[in-house]
């Protein structure tokens, strides 16, 4: 049996959560768990394709999995204490018995990974072999809709934004989600987007590193490359076999 506890938080749009999460290092490899590793899209994978989308200037939409954790199916049996507040007076002693993943279980992430796999394969998409965090949707006549997906956090690429629309919006059926249509922000990366054009910075992240240490208000200087520098091309020698 394993215990819970509350963690409250608050996001960087000023929504304050309260989230009720296991005790997850109680658990017992084995009995509790077994496998727990899932994939992530890699940030080279999404710089690549945020350069694509501004070549072809594609339309770009998005979404956020409320509470994704919680979808994720158990296949182990796990029990866990009621939580604080939530007791039933009539039988304090009773025991809960999870159906479904919690936050902070070791197997949670794994879970939820197996629940959106399933449901993207059944809308039309197939995963891509050189990233499992992209998956590709392919219509009748040609068009196609690509989809970013990192854990709760998901955005869709494609030329026919009726069809980019209905691929998310079957998202937005089977899970509660929170539509994200104008993507401003992507794994802590600020997003600006124009016609051709598409710039990413992070410049949120730096001024809280600078808060942090106390050095909002320091000079600011220039780093400049050596003097009389002239970078030289690699003429090496390129082994195919490496």
């Amino acid at each position: 049996m394993i215990r819970n506890r509350w963690v409250f938080s608050e996001k960087s749009d000023g929504r304050q959560l309260a989230c009720l999460v296991a005790k997850g290092f109680s658990q017992i490899e084995g009995i509790n768990y077994e496998e727990i590793f899932s994939p992530v899209i890699h940030y080279e994978t999404i710089h690549l394709m945020f350069a694509l989308m501004a070549l072809k200037n594609m339309y770009m939409t998005g979404l956020d999995v409320k509470t994704a954790f919680l979808y994720g199916k158990l296949k182990e049996e796990i029990y866990m204490k009621q939580p604080e507040g939530f007791v039933m007076k009539s039988q304090p002693n009773k025991v809960m018995h999870l159906k479904h993943t919690l936050y902070r279980l070791k197997q949670a992430s794994l879970a939820w990974w197996q629940e959106l796999e399933e449901f993207m394969l059944t809308q039309g998409f197939k995963q891509a072999s050189s990233d499992a965090g992209v998956f590709v949707y392919r219509h009748k006549d040609g068009k196609i809709v690509i989809a970013l997906v990192y854990i709760d956090d998901r955005i869709f690429l494609g030329h026919d934004p009726k069809l980019v629309d209905r691929k998310k919006h079957a998202c937005l059926e089977h899970w509660e989600c929170r539509n994200t249509s104008d993507v401003k922000k992507f794994l802590g990366m600020q997003i600006n987007k124009t016609a051709h054009h598409i710039e990413v910075n992070q410049i949120n992240y730096l001024k809280q590193i600078l808060q942090q240490f106390d050095m909002t208000n320091v000079k600011v200087t220039k780093t400049p490359l050596p003097s009389r520098y002239i970078p030289q091309p690699n003429t090496a020698a390129v082994n195919p076999k490496q």
